[in-house]
């Protein structure tokens, strides 16, 4: 195994199931305590958690030689932002808000090097490529990145099938949050409606030759999709595992 392989991408490409759990709270000692629970991989969030470059290579740092692989959440699809991120030594990076197939092409493009791409050259400055001490980065990097983008609005949904033909694309992720506010009806990812919807995506996800993927908490809905086969599944975050230990420790000896 040499130091650019992606063992997330790869063991994707290969068929495994990998359970993942949120990482929202932007501090590295919980990033570290996270990685050493057992998740095959955790998503540092960057969209919603208070997260900025520096704290999230923090958290990275934190995450190596666990067992537990970095996938990394962009507030959006900005080329600049990719780049950076990349350069900071994510391999694995999921973008949001993914609603045509030729946003989703626009996205390969950031992540990959010309010919093939548009990222900026400056690894030899950075972590990625070990600060300039990886030889064949710039050769080799491409193939390494595992790219992942969100579908969660009911336009993204509507272009899925267009958007699974992307060539450069590993996985799509399902978003039941912002898709039932999209469907009129926020805050009820589980209705009966807004699930049909997320379960004939990740079907024809699944169907495809990308990995499907999708957060949730309840566990029901985790075993279903568990049982779905969906390639890359968060049954948690670190924000909703602590704060179910705080009420029930505080509720064992002052119940409400």
């Amino acid at each position: 195994m040499t130091q650019l392989h992606n063992r997330f991408k790869h063991a994707l490409a290969a068929g495994e199931q990998l359970l993942g759990l949120w990482v929202g709270l932007g501090d590295d000692n919980v990033a570290e305590l996270c990685a050493h629970a057992g998740f095959d991989w955790l998503l540092i969030d960057g969209e919603h958690g208070p997260n900025d470059l520096r704290s999230i290579l923090s958290q990275l740092r934190a995450m190596q030689g666990s067992p537990s692989l970095p996938v990394v959440r962009l507030a959006s699809d900005d080329r600049v932002a990719i780049k950076q991120h990349l350069d900071i030594g994510a391999q694995t990076l999921l973008i949001p808000m993914i609603e045509s197939a030729e946003q989703a092409r626009e996205v390969v493009r950031s992540c990959r090097y010309a010919p093939a791409g548009a990222r900026g050259i400056g690894a030899a400055l950075a972590r990625a490529s070990r600060y300039g001490r990886t030889p064949d980065y710039l050769h080799r990097a491409n193939d390494e990145i595992c790219i992942l983008l969100q579908v969660e609005t009911c336009a993204g949904v509507d272009a899925l099938e267009e958007i699974l033909q992307v060539d450069g694309v590993d996985g799509v992720f399902v978003g039941p949050s912002d898709l039932a506010a999209d469907m009129g009806l926020p805050g009820k990812p589980g209705s009966e409606e807004v699930q049909k919807v997320v379960v004939d995506a990740l079907k024809a996800i699944g169907a495809s030759s990308k990995a499907s993927g999708i957060l949730t908490s309840d566990v029901d809905l985790a075993r279903q999709y568990q049982d779905m086969g969906v390639g890359f599944l968060a049954v948690g975050s670190d924000v909703g595992v602590l704060v179910g230990a705080l009420n029930r420790l505080r509720a064992t000896f002052r119940p409400d």
